[in-house]
């Protein structure tokens, strides 16, 4: 009687060609991945900015019963708003009479740069709010006005006196 051998297991070329297609699509999906985490961040991080912008309004226009005149121009100096950067004080304005939680960080987990005018509110820069992006550095200096391209996450977001200043295009 012929007897035949029956074959078990896998080769050791099989085994290398589903590792390594598993590495191709390892490599095309991470860095989506990654983006889509990021993306996510800059969106939670936007939603929070004007969350706490609009009670602020809020607060303004209780107190001074119209809004600030915002910035205007091609660039805006985070300098010219001289309000209080203390989260405490601003809370204690703002909690819970407009806004149930002022966040401190960000979707990196970077803090916010805050700016209210508690003391002055009729002034032309009165509110600012800003996230350093993913970088997390601190919003200071001269910025220009205007839009950027939504998957450069270093860019700091800037939100001011009822809008937008530097935001993702």
């Amino acid at each position: 009687m012929y007897q035949t051998r029956t074959k078990r297991g896998f080769t050791l070329i099989e085994l290398l060609v589903v590792i390594a297609i598993i590495g191709i699509i390892a490599v095309i999906l991470i860095p989506n991945f990654l983006d889509a985490i990021n993306k996510a961040r800059q969106k939670r991080t936007m939603q929070d900015m004007k969350e706490t912008g609009t009670a602020m309004m809020s607060w303004l226009s209780d107190n001074v019963s119209s809004s600030a005149a915002g910035a205007s121009g091609p660039s805006f100096d985070v300098g010219s708003w001289q309000g209080t950067s203390d989260l405490a004080a601003i809370r204690q304005a703002l909690v819970p009479s407009y806004i149930q939680e002022i966040k401190d960080r960000d979707g990196w987990k970077h803090s916010y740069t805050y700016r209210l005018d508690l003391l002055n509110p009729q002034r032309q820069q009165i509110m600012l709010i800003g996230s350093g992006g993913f970088d997390g550095n601190a919003v200071s200096g001269t910025y220009a006005i205007g839009s950027f391209d939504p998957t450069d996450y270093k860019q700091d977001l800037v939100w001011a006196d009822g809008g937008f200043l530097r935001r993702p295009n």
